[in-house]
């Protein structure tokens, strides 16, 4: 018996002889059939030096085996392995900045997992991506220890060991070589610094190699918007402590001088007019030079090119410099492309919603040529639904047409559909019990189908609701409710009164254009109202006048201005809403209510946004009812209108009642909200929770009383709002501004399964 190893001392002895039969020995876990796949000799052929060698490189190089041997016994090839033991277990300890979840897919990604082959030399691969990662959050003092135990079958069972250390905190960032601009200004072009009092929620002062790359690059946007063309960023040195508690950052730089634009020139197919294209360029002769405006005017030349078809268009601004005088002069070189129309449009991720639901969507037509804007207003569209968390389009060239798109659209959803029996809370009505079967796209066909209960100590609802919102072909939508409600404000803290109101009615929304709609309805609506004896006096006085019980025909109008790019959590665009309830002539009771509302959201940076908000109310009698019936009165404070104040405590009072002190509510209104939003600490793609700092403002202003601003009142305070599993979820904090004694304040509020504010 021959043996054949792959070192050449060894391989001289190597006789060719014919290969009758193969037999592999020393096989635990793998099977034969593996071996033989992998082996390139089969029976048959001739073993020689060469292929040996092959032989053993190749099983070699599976990963699979330790030690691989060739053996001859006659003319049977033996094929001697050691397997490499298997991963039995792997137990990470020590981790709490990351969970030991993220950090065992990281190193599956490496090749090292349970039930995997051990390879040794993964563990230095293992403890520098532990270690990348760590680093990237700033503990660079991390220290990872592994351990290998041979377990029985073969087996070893791994146990990293970590001590995560401290985060290492930036000490100083030094900026070097600057002349026209103090450290101060430039340092407010970083997102890294020192220490700072939020540096806890921001992490600000915490290193990243990437965040530092970011930074430098604001740092260039900074100066070239500033006519610095030449602006160089010649080195950087990042240094940390020997204890790695501290890191120095030091920049240096070269500003050059500042440059002014002598002449905006446009090459290259241009297409359309020039004078069109001139429009969209904003910079001008005798401007300082400004990186950005050169990027926006690109990107808007772009765009014009993108609306008509031209999708893959390319805009080039070549500079000439001249850097005696300090002078550039831009040529905008267009290259347009082919002109591409759309082929196909496809959907994926809507597992239950119909595809025609997000076709009907779609502005960008198949068939028709591309126009960027379009799809950017598709994009808007189906988010604005409501049924998905994410919305993402790409548009890739079809193979062997140059002519051609494709819109993929590919959407994460929701839960949406939902049946419900809970308990929910509100500072407006206390505790409230909830069941409800919930379609808000019933079948997957966008339809709406709800039946709801809802019973706390002040309001008992019960609704029946359909939704249709393309009732026509062209977007026309169409609402039918089945309602009935028992209202008790003795468990408000309001004025007594007891109404029971049930209704019938049928609504139509029609849309004006993308932002704008119109909405009309149609109502029946029968009032039933008991005041006790120790019940409000203006309740009392209202029904004397006009009776307990009321049938009324009321129509309802509505304009809205929509661009919001989102239904849930707003970043940008703004909201409009007017509206009117006007009872028909002739019935129990003749009476309007009018309301405005306006709110607008701009984005600060990635993570922040700023939110305004106003709102007015307006109502009263006319024809044979002289005032607006006291339970369509407006009412202040709590969670949705002037948080700090206990709901409906603001505004008139009940004056001759049992207890003057309690609210009636009023026929005018207004309100005003600001708020800064930003995302949960550690939570930035988070799309379902996010907090804000606010100031509410706001009053109610009764029968024959002026509106005096000076009356109103505000609070500022803090909000968590999540929209949960079971319901949007809303925490809130506030501190009156300037409450007067009798106000009854509430610095806590919360409420669940409510509309956000």
């Amino acid at each position: 018996m021959l043996a054949f190893l792959l070192p050449a001392s060894l391989a001289q002895a190597i006789e060719n002889f014919l290969v009758k039969d193969i037999r592999v020995e020393g096989l635990q876990r793998i099977a034969p059939g593996t071996v033989f796949n992998y082996l390139p000799i089969k029976v048959g052929d001739s073993l020689s030096e060469l292929n040996a060698r092959a032989a053993i490189a190749a099983l070699f190089k599976t990963g699979f085996f330790q030690d691989v041997r060739l053996e001859r016994s006659g003319n049977v090839l033996i094929v001697h392995v050691t397997e490499r033991p298997s991963v039995d277990s792997i137990k990470i300890s020590g981790t709490k900045e990351i969970d030991e979840k993220t950090l065992l897919s990281s190193l599956k990604e490496l090749g090292l997992a349970e039930g995997l082959v051990f390879n040794s030399s993964l563990l230095d691969k293992t403890e520098q991506e532990l270690k990348r990662q760590y680093f990237s959050r700033g503990r660079y003092a991390v220290n990872i220890k592994t351990t290998v135990t041979p377990l029985e079958r073969n087996r070893v069972g791994i146990h990293i060991d970590v001590a995560e250390g401290e985060v290492t905190k930036i000490h100083g960032i030094t900026i070097v070589g600057n002349r026209i601009f103090k450290d101060s200004e430039l340092l407010k072009t970083f997102s890294l610094s020192t220490s700072t009092l939020f540096s806890f929620y921001t992490k600000n002062d915490q290193y990243s190699k990437q965040q530092l790359a970011a930074d430098l690059e604001s740092l260039r946007n900074f100066y070239q918007n500033q006519g610095y063309l030449d602006f160089t960023i010649d080195s950087t040195q990042v240094s940390i402590t020997p204890d790695k508690q501290d890191i120095y950052v030091t920049v240096n730089l070269t500003e050059g001088r500042k440059y002014t634009v002598t002449d905006v020139k446009l090459g290259g197919k241009l297409i359309f007019p020039e004078m069109e294209l001139r429009k969209l360029i904003s910079v001008k002769t005798g401007d300082v030079f400004s990186r950005q405006e050169i990027t926006d005017s690109s990107k808007r030349i772009n765009d014009r090119f993108g609306n008509d078809g031209y999708a893959f268009a390319n805009v080039n601004a070549v500079p000439e410099i001249n850097r005696e005088n300090g002078t550039v002069a831009f040529t905008f070189f267009i290259d347009p492309g082919q002109r591409v129309y759309v082929r196909r449009v496809n959907f994926s991720g809507n597992l239950s919603t119909n595809d025609e639901v997000l076709r009907r969507e779609m502005r960008q037509m198949e068939g028709a040529w591309f126009s960027t804007s379009k799809v950017q207003r598709s994009r808007v569209r189906l988010q604005r639904l409501g049924f998905f968390e994410d919305v993402n389009i790409e548009t890739p060239p079809v193979t062997g047409s140059p002519d051609q798109v494709d819109i993929n659209v590919s959407v994460k959803e929701r839960l949406v559909n939902n049946f419900m029996f809970g308990v929910g809370y509100s500072d407006a009505d206390g505790a409230l019990i909830n069941a409800s079967m919930n379609f808000k796209n019933f079948l997957g066909t966008g339809k709406e189908v709800a039946l709801s209960a809802d019973n706390s100590s002040v309001n008992r609802h019960i609704n029946l609701s359909y939704i249709d919102p393309y009732y026509t072909a062209d977007g026309i939508s169409r609402s039918i409710s089945l309602y009935s409600t028992r209202t008790d404000t003795s468990a408000a803290d309001t004025a007594a009164y007891i109404a029971n109101t049930d209704g019938l009615g049928v609504g139509f929304g029609m849309p004006i254009s993308e932002d704008h709609s119109l909405n009309f309805g149609l109502a029946y609506e029968k009032i039933d109202l008991f005041v006790p004896v120790t019940g409000s006096k203006v309740a009392s006085d209202f029904v004397a006048e006009n009776g307990a019980v009321s049938n009324v025909f009321k129509t309802t109008f509505g304009w809205a201005r929509d661009t919001l790019d989102s239904p849930i959590f707003p970043n940008s665009g703004t909201q409009q809403r007017a509206s009117a309830e006007v009872t028909l002539p002739g019935g129990d009771l003749e009476y309007f209510r009018l309301s405005y509302s306006a709110s607008a959201y701009f984005p600060l940076t990635k993570s922040f946004t700023y939110k305004l908000k106003a709102s007015l109310d307006y109502g009263d009698g006319y024809g044979d009812t002289l005032t607006l019936p006291f339970y369509k009165y407006f009412y202040a404070g709590g969670s949705n209108s002037v948080r700090g104040y206990r709901s409906r405590s603001l505004g008139p009072t009940d004056i001759g009642g049992p207890d003057p002190t309690l609210t009636i509510g009023g026929d005018r209104r207004v309100l005003v909200n600001t708020e800064l939003l930003f995302p949960f600490p550690g939570m930035a793609d988070n799309k379902a929770m996010r907090l804000s700092a606010f100031v509410d403002g706001g009053m109610v202003y009764g029968t024959g009383q002026d509106i005096d601003l000076g009356e109103m009142r505000y609070a500022a305070g803090a909000a968590f709002n999540w929209f949960s599993p079971i319901g949007p979820l809303s925490i809130s904090y506030a501190l009156p501004l300037n409450d007067q004694t009798g106000d009854r304040t509430e610095s806590v509020q919360f409420t669940l399964g409510q509309s956000f504010r």
